[in-house]
């Protein structure tokens, strides 16, 4: 088997603790079935010396900006609020440079939360979109204009550049990444092994403004469960309502602010999740796939598919299919678009 695909972390003065050790535990949580680490991710900052975390303790770690020259991706973790990169917008030209030469040389570049400010300090993201914490959101576009900040969604992906949203989308950027790499299969037994939710696509929203609902007797929770298991099913939203006991006004409202989504969006998205799944993992014929995850007929599948990810179903097989039979150091044709 060929070598694991090479991550670093790069950690600069007041990282974000979680943001720093969060990536480990995602990728080294992802296995082949061979039971070997698909991936392996290392810690460096500027000249290996060691730096302030966010959370009053400093950490050492075993390597310099060197790293960056070797490594397949490198993830800039976030920054706490004061430092120099938030306030002012400057970066020391040592990372600046290290970071130009990874991308120049096409590794993958990602940021999780402020770490979007690293990067775009670099100017990786003059022209791109991008996004970062929702609180930083006025911050960030008086200190890089010309950066196409899209503050309403969970990560943006524009190819070999990568940013996240706060905290939590971090982890939903490192499962996307391997599921890129690996497939559905790989990253949803990741994400079962650290306890974590398996997919959240890049463009749901941040809930900056939501709170966070009670589960009462009133939830729709009940109400997906059973949506999840008739998706092959028409589900229209009054048949939905009614299942919920509820008016279609009720339903909709109390959808929205338990999932942030449409019901016909989550919908949608939860039969191309099943859809990647029976591509992946069955030898079911396109338009079987379609019919078994509710699409109906292969053009649908197709249209839904190329519209979301960037590739039809007949390229998603080929990709994850080679993905499984042979594990390489590096990515199988990427999808681009999947924050969109």
């Amino acid at each position: 088997m060929s070598r694991p695909h090479q991550v670093a972390v790069l950690a600069l003065d007041e990282v974000v603790a979680f943001d720093l050790g969060m990536p480990t535990q995602i990728f080294h949580a992802a296995f082949h079935d061979t039971e070997k680490r698909l991936y392996r991710v290392r810690t460096c900052t500027p000249d290996g010396r060691p730096v302030r975390s966010n959370a009053g303790f400093t950490v050492t770690p075993d390597h310099s900006l060197e790293l960056l020259a070797e490594v397949d991706t490198v993830l800039v973790a976030g920054v706490h609020y004061d430092a120099p990169v938030m306030t002012q917008g400057t970066l020391d030209a040592s990372v600046r440079e290290a970071l130009w030469a990874a991308a120049h040389r096409g590794a993958r570049i990602m940021s999780i939360c402020t770490g979007a400010f690293v990067l775009a300090a670099a100017g990786l993201l003059d022209g791109r979109r991008a996004t970062t914490h929702w609180a930083h959101t006025d911050n960030f576009r008086r200190l890089f204009p010309d950066v196409d900040l899209d503050p309403d969604v969970l990560f943006v992906d524009e190819g070999h550049i990568l940013t996240s949203a706060g905290v939590g989308a971090g982890v939903d950027l490192c499962l996307q990444v391997v599921r890129d790499d690996h497939g559905s299969g790989i990253a949803n037994m990741a994400a079962r092994r650290c306890v974590v939710p398996p997919w959240r696509p890049g463009g749901q929203s941040q809930y900056i403004v939501h709170p966070i609902p009670k589960m009462t007797d009133t939830s729709i929770a009940k109400a997906r469960e059973w949506m999840l298991e008739h998706l092959h099913e028409s589900l229209d939203l009054r048949t939905l309502a009614a299942h919920a006991r509820m008016s279609t006004r009720t339903f909709t409202r109390r959808f929205r602010e338990e999932t942030g989504l449409s019901p016909r969006k989550w919908i949608t998205q939860q039969r191309i999740e099943r859809a990647r799944d029976l591509l992946e993992n069955s030898d079911l014929s396109i338009d079987q796939v379609a019919r078994h995850a509710g699409f109906g007929t292969g053009a649908a599948l197709r249209q839904h598919m190329s519209a979301m990810l960037g590739v039809p179903p007949s390229a998603y097989r080929t990709t994850f299919r080679s993905a499984g039979k042979e594990v390489s150091g590096g990515r199988p044709a990427s999808r681009t678009g999947s924050g969109r």
